[in-house]
């Protein structure tokens, strides 16, 4: 998960308890409380050219430290496995060429499948297994659903940091990203339980681009950091690692 990247002075904090983000201004520190701290930085006029594309806000209980973090090897290695599958996938339309589309498919979905497992593991292996649910409040409404998750983060009952999108023109209606991290994807139990939370804090719905509810969408830190996004990203790899329904459904 990136940091914030502008430091400040702070004092000395309570020895029990720990800020991922202290000494960053752009984040809420120790000894400021969330009131304070969302007076200071309110997501809808903090602006990105002045404050940065995120504000930050750290569960001071957490255990997670970035020391333990490999995110430069984890991204050498999800390039490599990447270009790799590009790779195999080209020899296997090269080899079905002039064959029908679905046939192709049916080859190379194992493929991606195997692909998608190895960056998946690969993250695990060097500490980098940060995911979020992902909230996207209309400007009317992101700094309200903003402090009841940073109100929720501090007090624990969220996962391990939460961060909202600033200010850079977005028009009115459109979402604002608002990311409720959890400390490792592959732990069901936790994602299930802050999606149970959120639902519980009455965020567990979005509006779709067509104004119905849906539920959200859980992505993993490593499909973000090697620009695994949107639907037509040029693998065909689902960004997004759970939906709401199949969470809920999961016996953890």
């Amino acid at each position: 998960m990136a940091l914030a990247n502008t430091t400040v002075k702070s004092s000395s904090k309570p020895a029990t308890l720990y800020n991922r983000y202290e000494g960053q201004i752009f984040a809420r520190q120790l000894d400021e409380t969330v009131s304070d701290f969302l007076e200071r930085l309110p997501p809808l006029s903090s602006q990105r050219s002045h404050v940065g594309d995120w504000i930050f806000i750290a569960n001071p209980y957490s255990t997670a430290r970035p020391t333990s973090e490999n995110w430069t090897k984890t991204k050498e290695q999800g390039a490599g496995i990447l270009a790799d599958f590009e790779t195999r996938r080209a020899d296997v339309e090269a080899s079905l060429k002039g064959r029908p589309a679905q046939t192709v498919t049916k080859k190379v979905n194992p493929l991606r499948e195997t692909a998608r497992t190895a960056i998946l593991a690969a993250a695990r292996e060097n500490g980098c297994s940060w995911g979020k649910w992902m909230l996207f409040p209309t400007a009317a409404e992101v700094n309200r659903v903003w402090g009841v998750v940073a109100t929720a983060t501090v007090a624990g009952e969220l996962g391990g940091a939460a961060k909202v999108a600033t200010e850079n023109g977005q028009a009115e209606n459109e979402g604002r990203l608002i990311c409720v991290y959890t400390e490792d994807f592959s732990n069901r139990k936790d994602v299930k339980r802050v999606l149970l939370k959120l639902e519980e804090l009455g965020l567990g719905k979005r509006k779709s681009e067509w104004g119905q509810e849906i539920g959200l969408s859980y992505k993993p830190d490593v499909f973000t950091y090697l620009d695994i996004t949107g639907s037509n990203n040029r693998w065909g790899l689902k960004p997004s690692l759970y939906q709401t329904k199949e969470v809920l459904a999961w016996t953890v």
